[in-house]
């Protein structure tokens, strides 16, 4: 069963709210950062690459093994909505684990109460560690498809090339020294704030 689990916990029905959100990229493409698919692909691969890799998932290796990081990974979100996004797809997690008598937790952000989930359930770690970037990758090549647009087949492209990048991102989660400088995403995060149209809630 943990197979079944783990896809459950990292499938994009999972009800956390994680299609609302762009992370940015909605941003990038109202700016014209992001304006095909070649472009989508750099954008995401760059934040995969300088951001989730470098931060959000050692930061995710270390809670499924016990330590107590979600006050310091809050910290980490340069903005309003980043920060409120974690905080809304941990608490939505957190309800769905006590609805289906996994546990209880309290409202923490978002790869806090995944940890827990993890822990729970007894997945292996580095199984569910590149679950969730495929989750992230999944979710935000869906988010280009919607606002660039893309095609399927584009969306599928990107994720069959970024896809080959997890499990290395995620072997090297263990001994990755924790750093989020990514200057671009945080003022296009902070843009997105103020944009008067829009798709996502990030």
């Amino acid at each position: 069963m943990s197979l079944a689990r783990l896809l459950q916990l990292a499938s994009p029905t999972l009800p956390v709210g994680a299609y609302s959100y762009s992370q940015g990229l909605e941003a990038a493409v109202e700016a014209g950062i992001v304006r095909d698919a070649a472009s989508a692909q750099r954008w995401i691969g760059d934040v995969l690459e300088y951001s989730v890799a470098r931060m959000e998932a050692p930061v995710l290796w270390r809670m499924m093994h016990g330590e107590d990081l979600n006050d310091f990974f809050l910290a980490t979100r340069e903005t309003a909505e980043l920060r409120a996004e974690t905080l809304q797809m941990g608490h939505s997690l957190a309800v769905l684990m006590k609805d289906l008598s996994v546990g209880a937790v309290e409202s923490r952000s978002y790869p806090a109460v995944y940890a827990f989930a993890v822990r729970q359930w007894q997945l292996e770690p580095r199984a569910a560690l590149v679950a969730y970037l495929w989750s992230w990758t999944e979710n935000q090549v869906m988010a280009a498809i919607k606002s660039v647009p893309l095609g399927q087949t584009a969306g599928q492209r990107i994720l069959h090339s970024l896809g080959e990048r997890l499990e290395g991102i995620a072997d090297k989660a263990v001994t990755m020294e924790l750093s989020n400088f990514v200057p671009g995403l945080a003022m296009l995060s902070s843009r997105h704030e103020k944009q008067y149209s829009r798709l996502f809630r990030s």
